[in-house]
């Protein structure tokens, strides 16, 4: 027992570093208050699949403190939390649509999926109401703030579900076993 939660521990730090270091990978983009189209979610998801949300809510967690550290922007700290350790734990909830018992590999890879767009709802709600509050001054004249944040922030959410679902469909379909946590054994 004591060696299992040992072993959850270390793939939730794994995990995290690797979500953190997949952050730096982006793909295109224009936006200038933040926001990028990344990778972040893939290792996150899979860790709440295997280990179950309260591990994945925490590398989630770890991940957001680790961007908050190293390179955030604080204009207030409600916005803080809306903009760091919230959107990125809540990633850590994909595990709830993780199957309790065996399912087949279609029925894996579309609950991955939905647990995918799961995360990036409620991260687009932080996302989203951060912008509304905190930075509708950026919305070009007689646009409201709500539009304008939820354009902004769609721009990339979507387009980073779309590439991370992509992504777990091909290792899933090619690797299942990633989903099956493994007991540590001598």
């Amino acid at each position: 027992m004591r060696n299992e939660k040992l072993l959850i521990m270390l793939e939730t730090a794994i995990m995290a570093t690797l979500a953190y270091a997949l952050s730096f990978i982006k793909f295109g983009g224009f936006w200038a208050q933040g926001g990028s189209i990344s990778l972040v979610m893939i290792p996150i998801v899979l860790l709440s699949f295997r280990r179950g949300v309260k591990a994945g809510l925490t590398a989630g967690l770890i991940v957001g403190l680790l961007k908050l550290m190293l390179g955030g922007s604080i204009v207030h700290p409600v916005q803080v939390l809306l903009d760091y350790p919230l959107p990125y734990a809540v990633i850590g909830l994909s595990g709830l649509f993780a199957a309790s018992g065996a399912a087949g590999k279609a029925a894996t890879m579309t609950r991955a999926v939905l647990g995918i767009t799961l995360a990036a709802s409620l991260r687009f709600l932080c996302h989203f109401s951060s912008g509304i509050i905190w930075f509708g001054s950026f919305a070009p004249e007689g646009m409201h703030a709500a539009w304008y944040s939820f354009l902004y922030n769609v721009s990339y959410l979507v387009p980073e579900i779309l590439i991370n679902s992509t992504i777990i469909w091909i290792l899933l379909s090619s690797r299942a076993s990633l989903l099956t946590p493994h007991s540590f054994s001598r």
